[in-house]
């Protein structure tokens, strides 16, 4: 999430690496995200948001080099997933780091995508977070979500604001993931860090469990269905702050996605208990920095006020934006603002803050004044 340095990017070497940590290590080492290692590609690595070759001269991989880099790293037991279900996803750890790792069989072999987690906890002033976000980790009880797209930094963001509940509180905090990306050490809270498919058969079994293990704060890494999303919002009703995220890209569309996955006749009484329990949402994209030398935060930030309760329970979800744009004192600011405040910087372009935005006749006007 943080601004990162340019690195050099190595050259070619003189053969391409035998085993996938190799690779790993080179993207480790150059600051970029995301490793891929496809079929009929050349090894390819994102960073600062940007797919590219590693290294533009190499060779493109085969379906036998994939396979066997595959098979170099994967153990039994996920070698037997992968031939029985086509796909394997885990947390791989290694003496260089730890990655996500996802391997896929398709119909021309193998490919391999791996995120490199930094292995350092980042606190939530490092990461350029605004203070008003840690007044949301002091509630006791409520829903917090954090929202974006996939690669915009939300679990590095949700780790941030766990550690520092770790910090300040003196709780049990439990954190579900897919898989465990930060390791989080006990502080003055006891933390206990569950792996979904490794600890657990699925969130929502994960969740239910965890609410009969006497937790103070949960962390939901992400909620996919309906049951998760439903015991998610008891768990925060009945005396647990819940951290939980989406993958949507605004405070509106987040709180439309909750409420539709409920049958209709459902809804009324969802968006009342939302209403309720909804502390705050946190949505964010990582944009391209002017220079090159990485990506920078843009935020958007909802913080529930009486105002903000009465649209969700009115089903006035669309009226939320006028809300956050009067609601600067309490620490609200929409996408576009945030956009628009690091163009104004010289930390973005403006045509990645015209592509990105939310109101483009607006934003067309106000990059024009």
């Amino acid at each position: 999430m943080p601004i990162a340095a340019v690195a050099v990017v190595s050259d070619m070497p003189t053969h391409i690496p035998d085993h996938v940590d190799d690779y790993l290590r080179e993207g480790q080492e150059s600051d970029a995200s995301d490793i891929h290692l496809p079929v009929n590609c050349q090894p390819t690595w994102r960073r600062f948001g940007i797919m590219e070759p590693i290294w533009p001269s190499a060779p493109m991989l085969t379906a036998a080099d994939t396979e066997r880099l595959a098979m170099g790293f994967l153990d039994a037991a996920q070698q037997k997933l992968l031939h029985e279900r086509g796909d394997v996803d885990f947390a791989y750890a290694t003496p260089i780091g730890r990655f996500r790792a996802s391997v896929v069989r398709h119909r021309l072999g193998i490919d391999m995508v791996f995120r490199i987690i930094s292995t350092k906890l980042r606190t939530m002033d490092e990461l350029g977070l605004p203070s008003s976000l840690k007044m949301l980790t002091q509630y006791q009880n409520g829903l917090i979500l954090v929202t974006g797209s996939v690669g915009s930094g939300k679990s590095t963001t949700l780790s941030a604001m766990v550690d520092y509940v770790n910090e300040t509180r003196h709780d049990h905090i439990i954190t579900l993931e897919d898989p465990i990306e930060y390791v989080i050490p006990s502080k003055n809270c006891h933390v206990t860090q569950r792996e979904v498919h490794t600890h657990t058969k699925g969130f929502s079994h994960a969740l239910r469990g965890a609410l009969r293990e006497d937790p103070d704060v949960i962390m939901v890494g992400e909620m996919r269905d309906l049951e998760t999303i439903q015991l998610a919002i008891t768990a925060s009703e009945t005396g647990h702050l819940v951290l939980a995220t989406l993958h949507t890209g605004s405070a509106a569309r987040t709180l439309d996605r909750v409420l539709d996955v409920f049958p209709t006749e459902q809804r009324d009484q969802i968006r009342v208990m939302v209403a309720e329990s909804l502390r705050g949402i946190i949505s964010q994209q990582l944009v391209p920095r002017a220079d090159g030398k990485g990506r920078v935060l843009a935020l958007e930030v909802l913080m529930r006020t009486e105002a903000v309760a009465a649209c969700i329970r009115d089903g006035k979800t669309f009226m939320l934006p006028g809300v956050m744009q009067t609601g600067g004192k309490m620490g609200m600011r929409l996408m576009d603002d945030s956009l628009l405040e690091l163009f104004n910087e010289g930390l973005i372009t403006k045509e990645e803050c015209y592509a990105r935005c939310e109101q483009k006749a607006v934003m067309r006007q106000a990059l024009l004044s």
